[in-house]
């Protein structure tokens, strides 16, 4: 069972990353910090195999805790989870080291494609090191472990559960509107089950082309509403 710890300063989102690592066969949510203090306490308590980590923490910059963890827990993998978007920082993230970079608001598919990749890659790793009368790799076997073999090569560029044509029937239809608009309506022009719609549009929302905001009507639940930039 792969370890994860989640370091997310909004315990709301805290339990939403929680939901979904434990919805992914093979990995489970060891401890979740909501600081830097914490964060070095529980990586040291835990030794964790892999770390989701905010970038705006209360105390110290998730970009400063990613450095900690390179220097000091060099067997802790990380993917950053934030709403940060400036390409400053995601350079330095990359270069730091990181697995991937997942913008918020997470989308559960999303998480989902890069912690099976993350598994697939952990099981290279250990299937190479049991094979201890190997001392070096060879040109394949960097490729897969880069991520860069020829399944990686015919991927699609969009998270899972995201297909091109349909997101841009999608992106047609709401860059169109001039008005907040739901998913209810969304599926109802399009013919798409809510869902869908819905899995579509905060995909959108993760890309920065549609934002989301929640409206409080006089009865019932909130209700999610969307609009084009």
């Amino acid at each position: 069972m792969i370890q994860v710890l989640i370091v997310e300063d909004d315990v709301r989102n805290a339990e939403i990353n929680r939901r979904f690592v434990g919805k992914v066969e093979g990995f489970e949510a060891a401890g979740i910090a909501t600081d830097g203090r914490q964060a070095r306490e529980l990586l040291e308590i835990l030794t964790p195999d892999l770390v989701l980590l905010d970038l705006y923490m209360p105390d110290v910059s998730g970009l400063d805790l990613l450095r900690h963890i390179k220097v000091s827990h060099k067997q802790t993998d990380v993917i950053m989870v934030t709403a940060a978007k400036e390409l400053h920082t995601v350079r330095e993230a990359i270069h730091g080291g990181i697995f991937d970079y997942i913008l918020k608001p997470v989308i559960f598919e999303r998480l989902q494609e890069t912690l099976e990749k993350y598994k697939s890659f952990r099981e290279k790793i250990t299937l190479l090191e049991q094979e201890g009368s190997r001392a070096t790799v060879d040109q394949q076997e960097i490729d897969e472990l880069l991520r860069l073999n020829d399944n990686d090569k015919l991927r699609s560029a969009y998270p899972k559960g995201i297909d091109q044509l349909t997101l841009e029937k999608v992106t047609g239809y709401v860059m169109g509107m001039n008005r907040s608009f739901t998913a209810e309506q969304v599926c109802s022009q399009l013919g798409m089950s809510r869902s869908t719609s819905r899995r579509y549009l905060e995909y959108l929302v993760s890309t920065g082309k549609v934002t989301a905001d929640l409206s409080y009507g006089s009865v019932g639940r909130p209700e999610r509403v969307y609009r084009a930039k």
